[in-house]
């Protein structure tokens, strides 16, 4: 990433007008209007699905492959903004490098729709996938931001629940830690042009509504991780959420979770939305395609 690109987009972010912990009714309005303002390829073609009684967009870019990979996609917006349609360019991207399907999932958002409303939405419709036919070896799980957390815990949950695991999940900037303990909360407070502490904390109060914020389903940082699939993490070096990624690949390891890391100095958050713009960022998402494509099993796949 060059110098005058990763300037343009801290500029771009430090001058947006979302307030991440401002009205939710408004930032809602807000970021749709600037995801919505990005004009897509011609290539990239949507629809609406329906994942057991939850909403989502397919999102196909380029050519597919039948034996390509099923993207589950989570977006981010700290569980109370953002949605589906707002995620297509992103996803776009992921889905054009794979040869892959994807589906972005239209989870419920807090306050209205506090913990475990998401979390249940996203077990939902990972088992229609399986209930449909669609293999999970051939499933890759992905998410950015509070995305990557409920990406995270819909692994934790399908595991508890005794069901077959994806072929491997990809986290991009997770928001792991709803107690906002890591480091570099403070340590990269004044680097971020995207986030602050105090957002997030009121975010979290409404996603949790009074549940532990140390609870795994919520918090995956603190669970115990043993039993997911290959884990893929992306981090920007100057988000203050990048210990959530350090010590999630540090507790994966542990855990004997096969896990890959990778940090990108001077990034800020889910820089990988700048593909298009910033060489750095479409290396990324080569990578998070190679790491898909280099796990999916499309076995058995109808």
């Amino acid at each position: 990433m060059t110098r005058s690109q990763l300037d343009s987009v801290s500029d771009l972010l430090l001058n947006s007008p979302l307030d991440l912990g401002g009205d939710v009714a408004k930032m809602r309005r807000v970021f749709e209007e600037l995801l919505g303002a990005a004009p897509l390829p011609g290539d990239v073609r949507t629809r609406t699905a329906d994942l057991g009684g939850v909403p989502a967009v397919e999102v196909r870019a380029g050519a597919t492959a039948p034996t390509a990979a099923t993207l589950l996609y989570f977006h981010g917006g700290a569980y109370a903004i953002g949605s589906a349609a707002a995620s297509v360019g992103l996803v776009s991207e992921i889905a054009r490098r794979t040869a892959a399907t994807a589906l972005s999932v239209d989870y419920r958002l807090a306050p209205e729709h506090p913990f475990p409303a998401a979390v249940d939405d996203a077990l939902a419709a990972y088992r229609t996938l399986l209930d449909r036919g669609t293999p999970a070896g051939s499933i890759a799980v992905t998410g950015e931001s509070a995305g990557g957390g409920l990406a995270l815990a819909l692994l934790l949950a399908i595991r508890d629940a005794g069901l077959p695991q994806p072929s491997s999940a990809i986290v991009l900037s997770p928001w792991t830690d709803l107690t906002q303990s890591g480091g570099t909360m403070t340590t990269r407070a004044d680097a971020d042009p995207a986030l602050t502490r105090r957002a997030l904390q009121t975010r979290a109060a409404d996603y949790l509504a009074g549940a532990d914020p140390r609870t795994p389903l919520a918090s995956p940082l603190h669970a115990d991780l043993r039993g997911l699939p290959p884990l893929l993490i992306q981090a920007g070096g100057r988000e203050i959420l990048l210990d959530d990624a350090l010590r999630l690949a540090t507790r994966a390891a542990h855990a004997d979770v096969s896990v890959t890391l990778q940090t990108f100095p001077g990034a800020p958050h889910v820089f990988q939305g700048f593909a298009p713009l910033v060489a750095e960022a479409a290396q990324a998402l080569d990578q998070v395609a190679a790491f898909i494509n280099g796990h999916v099993q499309p076995e058995g796949r109808p």
